[in-house]
C-alpha cells in the first residue's frame, strides 16, 4: 500500500510530518508530493497519467491532502483540484476528497450548501456592486467582509462604517476580488472548533480573541481551551461536515442569542490548537480512517 501526503510547502509542515511518521508506524510506504509539481497527462489513446517533477509516474493508493498552497489565481487553483480529481480518477482514494475540498475552500459556496440543507449561518452576501455592500453595512451594523478563498483568518475585516466599507470595496474590486459579507453575530467574544474524522466528533474547543483584535484564529495569536460538546453542537457539527462531503474537518461555530450558527468548515484544519486544548492529537485517527476505507 502506498500513501502519499499532499501539500505545498517545500519542507512537510508540521501536521504532514504526523501524518507522514504515523503511516511509516503503520508499516505504510509513504511519499510526500508537492502539489505544484504534479503534472497532469492525458495521452494519445485517451489514457491519463500523473508525473512528478520531469518524469517520474506517481501512482498511489491513496492520499491525505494536506494544502494546496496560497494561490495567486485561480487558474492555478483549478489546475491543482483538475490534478487532485485525476488521482481520484486513476483510483487513488484522497481524504479528503477533490470534491469535498472544494465544497469547503469556496465559503460562499459552502455556505450555499450549508443553509440550504437547514444549516444556521450567518445572515451572507455576496456582491461586486461597491454600494450594496456599503448600504449593508449600513444597514446591519457591524459586518465582515472576508475573501472568498482564505485561511486562518488573514484578510477578513470588520467593519461598521458605510463609508470605510465603500473604500474597502473599491479596493478590492480593483483587484478583481469579489465581496463576501457576513454580518457579525458574535455574543460572545470566542468561537467554537469542532474537529470531526468520518463519524467521531474529537472533541472541541472555544478559541478566545486576543485583545488587539476581533479574530479568534489560533494563527493570530487567540487562546484556547476545551471545550464541552452537548447535543446541538454534536448534531450540528456532523450535519455540516457530511454535507460538504468531507471525511474529516474542522467547523467553526459561533454563539449567538439565537443558537449556534456555523461560520466556517475547514477541510485541511491545522491541529496544534486543538491539541493543546485537549490533548488529542487527531494524525492517528485521521490515518486509521483513510486505512480503513482503503481496505474496504
Amino acid at each position: 500500500m502506498r500513501v502519499a501526503v499532499i501539500h505545498e510547502a517545500p519542507v512537510p509542515p508540521q501536521t504532514a510530518r504526523e501524518l507522514l511518521t504515523e503511516l511509516l508506524r503503520k508499516g505504510v510506504s509513504v511519499l510526500y508530493l508537492r502539489i505544484s509539481r504534479l503534472n497532469g497527462e492525458v495521452s494519445k489513446d485517451g489514457s491519463l497519467r500523473i508525473s512528478y517533477g520531469s518524469d517520474h509516474l506517481v501512482e498511489i493508493d491513496g492520499g491525505l491532502v494536506r494544502g494546496v498552497g496560497s494561490v495567486a489565481s485561480m487558474e492555478t487553483l483549478l489546475k491543482r483540484v483538475n490534478i487532485l480529481k485525476q488521482l481520484e480518477i486513476g483510483g487513488a482514494l484522497l481524504v479528503n476528497s477533490s470534491e469535498g475540498f472544494l465544497n469547503a475552500r469556496d465559503k460562499y459556496r459552502a455556505t450555499q450548501l450549508l443553509a440550504s440543507s437547514g444549516v444556521r449561518v450567518p445572515e451572507t452576501k455576496i456582491t461586486e456592486d461597491v454600494y450594496v455592500l456599503s448600504e449593508t453595512v449600513r444597514s446591519w451594523g457591524k459586518t465582515v467582509i472576508k475573501p472568498l478563498i482564505g485561511s486562518m483568518g488573514y484578510g477578513s475585516l470588520l467593519v461598521s462604517d458605510p463609508d470605510i466599507a465603500y473604500i474597502i470595496g473599491k479596493t478590492w474590486l480593483s483587484h478583481s476580488q469579489p465581496l463576501l459579507i457576513q454580518k457579525y453575530t458574535r455574543a460572545k467574544e470566542r468561537d467554537i472548533r469542532v474537529f470531526i474524522v468520518g463519524d467521531e466528533i474529537l472533541g472541541a474547543i472555544y478559541r478566545y480573541k486576543p485583545e488587539n483584535t476581533w479574530k479568534t484564529n489560533v494563527a493570530q495569536g487567540a487562546k484556547v481551551e476545551k471545550a464541552p460538546v452537548d447535543a446541538d453542537l454534536a448534531e450540528l457539527s456532523l450535519k455540516a461536515t457530511k454535507i460538504l462531503k468531507l471525511d474529516y474537518a474542522g467547523v467553526d461555530v459561533g454563539e449567538t442569542e439565537d443558537g449556534y450558527v456555523v461560520y466556517e468548515v475547514n477541510a485541511m484544519p491545522n491541529w496544534q490548537g486543538f491539541y493543546a486544548g485537549t490533548g488529542v492529537n487527531p494524525a492517528p485517527k485521521i490515518v486509521d480512517y483513510l486505512l480503513r476505507k482503503l481496505k474496504k
